[in-house]
């Protein structure tokens, strides 16, 4: 007790601070602001925040830089994978062939016209896709691999050639409209020879050839376009075909014409008669020829007909209206190469791969 009076005594009771003066305390070190001195308490201030700020600032550049480089690097990975696989390893997988359609890559220069890869894999796969599926051949053996060097290179082949057809319908202002690839489509469909109805039709050109309905559009256009290329060109051909009509409509013998004068030598020395009867679904006749058929009487001769690899002239001599006997008078068409070959020659092709 003694003690504690004694500490009391020297060091004197602890006061109890009133609000107030725990305020004056507490604001006791705060330097004074005035006039003079605010600038310099602006920059303290400033001063102090900017070491957060200047972080802040530049880490937007940071991250485009960033991402600029790991898209650099994601892009010449993916390019340098994309050639490689097209130009080394000649894939034809589903992935490289939607690379091909987005980037124009391309397999060959035919002229001065680039040909491309994604072409040449369009036809590739469809082979590939047939011979796979309804002939079962296995590509990984050995003469599943000297059939599909061989497919390589009817594919390459073909797409320079059709690089040259497009070039002389261009020369000569040929073309193949939307309506005319339509009714054709719609002639097959009629004729029941790939499906008696749209969903049938498309079924079946999923299964044989992997194809949309708009795949089959295209390569149907290239091959109408090849044709309409060699009907111009042959006139030749057209002079005879319009000559054998003029005789025809001046009354001479369907028969005799068609002995003296028809390309098909199977039904020529018969005088141009099938000797079956035709019915509208018969794949031996092509379908323009087949559709005119019908639409003639017995006893008509219809007018020059273009059946696509030749001019064709047609007689009715018996109908029942589901089966025709009938006769043509046929005219071939010169080979494609006939034309093409020149062009080729001229402007001769550059591949980029050796199937």
């Amino acid at each position: 007790m003694k003690k504690i009076k004694k500490f009391i005594a020297k060091h004197g009771a602890r006061k109890k601070l009133t609000p107030e003066r725990s305020l004056e305390k507490a604001i006791r070190g705060i330097p004074r602001i005035t006039n003079e001195t605010v600038a310099e308490h602006r920059e303290e201030v400033l001063g102090s925040a900017r070491k957060y700020i200047y972080p802040l600032q530049h880490s937007p550049h940071r991250v485009i830089i960033v991402s600029a480089a790991i898209t650099a690097a994601a892009l010449i990975t993916f390019f340098t994978y994309s050639l490689l696989a097209l130009y080394r390893f000649q894939s034809s997988s589903t992935f490289i062939y939607r690379v091909a359609q987005v980037i124009p890559f391309p397999v060959a220069k035919a002229g001065s016209s680039y040909v491309s890869y994604e072409s040449y894999l369009f036809e590739l796969r469809h082979y590939i896709h047939y011979y796979q599926t309804q002939q079962k051949v296995d590509f990984k053996s050995d003469s599943g691999q000297r059939q599909l060097k061989e497919f390589r290179q009817q594919a390459l082949d073909g797409v320079i050639q059709d690089a040259y057809v497009k070039r002389l319908a261009k020369e000569h202002k040929i073309s193949v409209s939307n309506r005319e690839v339509n009714d054709q489509v719609a002639l097959i469909q009629a004729q029941n020879r790939l499906g008696d109805n749209p969903k049938a039709f498309s079924d079946v050109l999923k299964e044989f050839w992997g194809w949309s309905l708009d795949d089959f559009k295209r390569e149907l256009r290239q091959q109408m376009l090849a044709q309409k290329v060699v009907a111009t060109l042959d006139t030749k051909a057209q002079q005879r075909a319009k000559t054998v009509h003029d005789q025809l409509v001046a009354g001479a013998d369907f028969g005799d014409l068609a002995m003296k004068n028809s390309d098909d030598h199977t039904t020529g020395p018969d005088g141009g008669r099938y000797g079956f009867a035709i019915t509208r679904t018969n794949r031996d006749v092509p379908p323009a020829v087949l559709n005119e058929m019908f639409r003639l009487k017995a006893g008509e001769t219809s007018d020059v007909i273009n059946a696509g690899s030749s001019l064709e002239i047609v007689k009715v001599f018996e109908t029942n209206g589901t089966e025709v006997q009938a006769g043509h008078i046929g005219f071939a068409f010169q080979p494609l190469s006939t034309y093409v070959d020149p062009v080729q020659k001229q402007s001769p092709a550059h591949k980029y791969i050796a199937p």
